[in-house]
């Protein structure tokens, strides 16, 4: 084995990165048929999307969970441990046996060059194998149709959005970014579409190759009020598949019904070969957890942690902020990577914050403070707003100007939300 420790494998991955990203499947491909079956031994649903696939990928581990299958879950990026990003039977896979799986992988590569993130997708495919698994779900890193986890040809695929984000490499325009997103459709096999509005080119798209569409709005929907609670919905899909009275979903947001709504179009799907009872839906729904995600540590002062990147992410949680009842004010510590439009964020949020915290994420990719404080100044002109060197300094200085029945919101990377969760001021979750 090259290594013996995970901290040394991963430092060893990051210094094979190309200069640039070679997009293309070929090499990883070429491994993968040198470590793995042609064929998955398991149905594999695979979620990409600009937001809410991280949420749809919770829902679908949670509600097989609940009926009492074995699922695998590969996502990214991880906030405070690598193994977050492969679980099996909602437990992080161990240090051993990421090693060994990347021991499997480096002996099969032989001189094709892998980056890190194709390094831990292949592990997570072998130790899945390995581990005679139910299901199977995949979360894309970035785009789709060139995305490591598009080796696999999925038996559902999810798309639960189509936003502003990488678009260096996904393109500009809605319709260049609906392209590579549906890269991961197949022929004959389902492309859940889990969004209203979606560009019409995600939908072509899936009918060219010959995929089957189920759109929100279209071939599925729900209502809400459905129940005797608050919140309660009803779910109905093509065919006159239903599912009544289910429960709010465990995770924030008016948004949270259409990832949960796509999460079971996906379910529906599969059914005939992974049955799947209301009772599971409904245990699934109210037990699903992602930190990150409208994350609520409450105490004399709230403080609110949310991955939050991109001007419809800001949006959602604009609007989570808004139906959050405070009594104090809400102020912000806040950072962003570099290719991300911070005027569009910090828009989102202006009527909100009165106190913007602005810092360098701990990425050497950071937006500098000059970009964030020129962002505040023009969307943000009524607030007041302060540079800090780094986060630890602005998590600090937001803590001693907050008063009881303030709320102090972390947001803007993955980043940003694992360095709160590491400082002293604030209570880990």
């Amino acid at each position: 084995m090259r290594h013996k420790t995970l901290p040394d494998w991963l430092a060893w991955q990051e210094t094979l990165h190309p200069d640039r990203i070679d997009l293309r499947l070929e090499r990883v491909g070429q491994v993968w048929s040198r470590l793995g079956p042609a064929r998955f031994p398991c149905p594999v649903i695979t979620v990409g999307g600009t937001n809410g696939k991280g949420s749809c990928v919770a829902y679908l581990d949670a509600i097989y969970r609940a009926a009492g299958y074995r699922c695998g879950c590969y996502t990214s990026p991880h906030l405070l441990r690598y193994n977050e990003r492969i679980r099996i039977d909602g437990a992080e896979v161990s240090d051993e046996a990421i090693c060994e799986a990347f021991a499997r992988i480096d002996a099969a590569r032989g001189d094709s060059l892998l980056t890190y993130f194709e390094f831990g997708t292949l592990a997570a495919l072998d130790l899945f194998v390995r581990a005679e698994l139910d299901v199977v779900v995949l979360e894309v890193g970035l785009g789709g149709r060139l995305d490591a986890v598009n080796i696999i040809d999925a038996d559902v695929a999810v798309v639960t959005s189509i936003g502003s984000d990488h678009l260096e490499w996904l393109g500009t325009r809605p319709e260049q970014i609906a392209f590579e997103k549906a890269g991961i459709f197949r022929d004959g096999r389902p492309a859940v579409i889990g969004q209203r509005d979606a560009p019409s080119r995600l939908r072509t798209r899936a009918l060219e190759i010959g995929a089957r569409p189920l759109q929100l709005g279209r071939e599925y929907d729900y209502r809400l009020g459905a129940g005797q609670a608050v919140g309660d919905w009803d779910w109905q899909g093509p065919a006159g598949a239903a599912r009544g009275a289910l429960p709010a979903p465990a995770l924030r947001g008016r948004f949270q019904y259409d990832n949960a709504a796509a999460a079971l179009c996906a379910i529906d799907c599969l059914q005939a070969q992974r049955p799947v009872p209301n009772a599971a839906v409904r245990q699934g729904l109210l037990r699903v957890q992602l930190r990150g995600r409208f994350t609520v540590l409450p105490g004399p002062v709230t403080w609110i942690l949310d991955v939050a990147h991109n001007a419809e992410a800001a949006q959602a949680l604009a609007a989570n902020l808004a139906a959050y009842p405070r009594s104090g004010k809400l102020m912000a510590v806040f950072s962003l990577l570099a290719d991300k439009d911070a005027a569009a964020v910090v828009q989102a949020l202006a009527d909100q914050v009165a106190h913007w915290h602005l810092t360098l994420a701990p990425n050497i990719r950071a937006m500098s403070l000059e970009q964030l404080q020129g962002a505040a100044d023009a969307r943000a002109p009524g607030a007041r707003s302060v540079c800090h060197a780094d986060v630890e300094r602005a998590l600090a200085a937001a803590a001693a100007a907050a008063e009881p029945g303030d709320c102090v919101l972390v947001f803007g990377s993955f980043t940003m939300v694992e360095a709160a969760l590491r400082s002293p001021w604030i209570a880990p979750v």
